[in-house]
């Protein structure tokens, strides 16, 4: 097997006397495109900057492409970076922005002239050649910083939430674009988001990091149909899984086993609730969401416990209004209750 694209292992780092990474290992495949998601102050600027040589580990190796640059200088790892605050000079051009980490390396100008007008051209902003960065958009300008990390031709490219100062349109719009350049290129990529769509919609596989450390690594459609812990499962998710304690639910015959419900938990997502269900629990609705066609029912149930119903928002019941509400018991995730871990009968 040829090495992989990039790999962390068991990689720790710490920032002020404060372990802010603990003993990440991670793997990804030469032309994969990975998403790191979690939270703010998760650690994942963190784990970029450590590909990078812009932090040092306190444990552990990183490889980049087959090559052990745990104590490699930045400028000898063949990383780019795009950072979420563009990072533009302003007194350049868009030309000579995009070209000056090649001709700080003393690449001919020429050849630096030629290879920095096929990068715009590869990230559609060619006819921005001359302008400088005040002239430009924030979509306009996250191109330029995206044509200025891949002019260098890197081993790795590394994201930190390029399009988060976005607004949502453009963020689309350039989420797509973003897919679509790493197709072409066949890149290994690393992208920083907290934002659960990008993540979902980008992503060849996710690592969800959670306190400086790894709670799952798996293609998206895994990371939603099976998730690791019960952090992952209302993380990923809007609005998140229910979760309730099953002592006192109904588990489904060989989901759990008997005598264990006080220990565990169920998680359900909201489209798995229904609000008719001839043998379900009574419930009272709280309030109602609509979002275009469909509407989110925020129910206090018998019992005091709260979830949320995903119900097309034609047949949205009334706030106030009392409902059985039933679950998809094929939908029905088990977890651990004290660990969040996920239960594996």
């Amino acid at each position: 097997m040829s090495d992989p694209g990039l790999a962390l292992a068991g990689v720790s780092a710490a920032y002020r006397g404060s372990t802010v990474l603990h003993e990440v290992d991670l793997t990804v495949a030469r032309g994969e495109l990975l998403v790191v998601l979690g939270p703010s102050g998760a650690g994942k600027s963190t784990v970029l900057r450590v590909v990078a040589g812009l932090e040092p580990v306190t444990a552990g190796r990183v490889r980049i492409a087959g090559r052990d640059v745990t104590a490699d200088r930045p400028g000898r790892r063949n990383v780019s970076m795009v950072f979420q605050s563009y990072a533009l000079f302003p007194h350049l051009t868009v030309a000579e922005n995009i070209a000056f980490g090649l001709e700080v390396r003393d690449t001919p100008r020429a050849v630096a002239r030629d290879r920095a007008r096929a990068a715009a051209e590869a990230v559609g902003c060619a006819a921005l050649l001359h302008r400088r960065p005040g002239q430009l958009s924030g979509g306009e300008r996250q191109r330029v910083a995206l044509a200025r990390a891949l002019v260098r031709e890197p081993d790795v490219f590394l994201l930190d939430e390029p399009l988060s100062n976005l607004d949502l349109a453009l963020r689309v719009e350039l989420r797509a674009e973003l897919r679509a350049l790493h197709d072409r290129l066949g890149a290994t990529m690393v992208h920083v988001t907290h934002d659960q769509t990008e993540a979902l919609v980008l992503a060849d596989r996710i690592a969800v990091l959670r306190a400086g450390r790894i709670e799952q690594v798996g293609t998206p459609d895994e990371i939603w149909r099976t998730p690791a812990s019960t952090f992952v499962a209302r993380f990923v998710g809007s609005p998140a899984m229910n979760l309730l304690p099953a002592a006192g639910v109904l588990v489904p015959s060989g989901t759990a086993p008997v005598g264990a419900a006080e220990e565990l938990e169920i998680g359900f997502r909201p489209e798995a609730v229904t609000l008719d269900a001839a043998d379900g629990t009574d419930a009272t609705v709280d309030r109602v969401d609509v979002v275009g066609e469909d509407a989110y029912a925020y129910l206090t149930l018998a019992g005091g416990h709260r979830v949320v119903a995903r119900v097309p928002a034609a047949r949205r019941p009334e706030r106030g209004a009392a409902v059985r509400v039933g679950v998809r018991w094929a939908d029905v995730h088990v977890f651990h209750a004290d660990s969040g871990r996920r239960y594996a009968p």
